[in-house]
């Protein structure tokens, strides 16, 4: 990659790390579902005029909207809501690649490697350590819901595969028009939605960054590099989020980790970056054998 394109990897990872942050602060001011309803109004609208109809078939956009729109957010936001901090489920939330891999097996029979097999055991290893470290002190409601988040979020990652949608913005755009009634419907028949007539500059900024700069511009560079080089060039940068969350969650929340947990999440971040790391070296000795074949051969 180009310097210029690793800057703009990492600031996606940084844009996304401070996402939880923000979180946090929009839940302050709103009940979980209600914060996500109107954080999918606003990346909905009005960009949904100008970004013309979805590339993909319209089931996948409904299935990815009601998956990764409405469960898997809700289930995030509520665990936040539920006392899981910020740093600590930027982490958590990784766990996604596990579901993704082993859904993946399941439903698009991609087998994974022994290298993959290798990685999820490590990541489950520390992620069970960060449960049970956590539950010592905290109930585990909240751990359990990222968890839950976690899990919708692969399944929404296996159906994508399924769609393959050209252009991830547009995509994203119509994904969360999906989610916004359903989402207003939950909050309005299990939430008290009075905190919208007192709407404060702190609520308008929190879902500002998550709707625009989170959904819409992070998903947009992240498309554009993904249409510049290889996936398995691009992914790597992802595991850039939960240390970028951590340490906005250390700097503006206060918030910190025990030692124990700092350890387990290191066990997962290198269970998630050790498929990724053999995957590219394997990648580009096998450009090299190919290249070292005489033509014609």
């Amino acid at each position: 990659m180009s310097p210029r394109h690793v800057l703009l990897a990492v600031l996606v990872a940084a844009i996304w790390g401070f996402n939880f942050v923000m979180l946090k602060i929009g839940l302050d001011e709103f009940p979980p579902i209600l914060f996500s309803a109107l954080r999918f109004l606003a990346a909905a609208v009005p960009a949904i005029f100008f970004v013309g109809r979805p590339s993909v078939a319209w089931k996948w956009v409904i299935a990815v909207g009601l998956v990764l729109g409405v469960a898997k957010f809700s289930f995030l936001f509520i665990g936040l809501k539920a006392g899981m901090p910020a740093g600590l489920s930027s982490l958590v939330l990784q766990s996604q690649v596990i579901f993704t891999a082993v859904f993946a097996s399941v439903v698009l029979r991609e087998r994974p490697k022994m290298v993959q097999i290798t990685g999820i055991a490590l990541a489950i290893a520390g992620i069970g350590v960060i449960a049970w470290d956590y539950g010592q002190s905290s109930p585990l409601l909240g751990f359990l819901l990222l968890v839950a988040a976690g899990a919708c979020w692969g399944v929404s990652n296996v159906i994508m595969r399924y769609a393959r949608p050209a252009d991830m913005v547009r995509f994203m755009v119509w994904v969360s028009a999906v989610a916004v009634l359903p989402l207003f419907a939950l909050s309005l028949l299990t939430e008290d939605v009075s905190a919208l007539g007192r709407m404060d500059w702190a609520g308008v900024g929190a879902i500002g960054y998550v709707a625009w700069i989170s959904t819409l511009l992070g998903f947009g560079i992240w498309g554009f590099l993904l249409r510049q080089y290889e996936s398995s060039v691009v992914a790597p940068f992802s595991l850039l989020v939960p240390v970028f969350g951590m340490f906005s969650a250390w700097a503006f929340l206060g918030e910190n980790l025990s030692g124990l947990q700092a350890a387990a999440g290191g066990l997962v971040l290198a269970g998630l970056a050790i498929p990724q790391l053999v995957g590219r070296r394997a990648a580009r000795t096998e450009v090299r054998r190919e290249l070292l074949v005489p033509a014609g051969r």
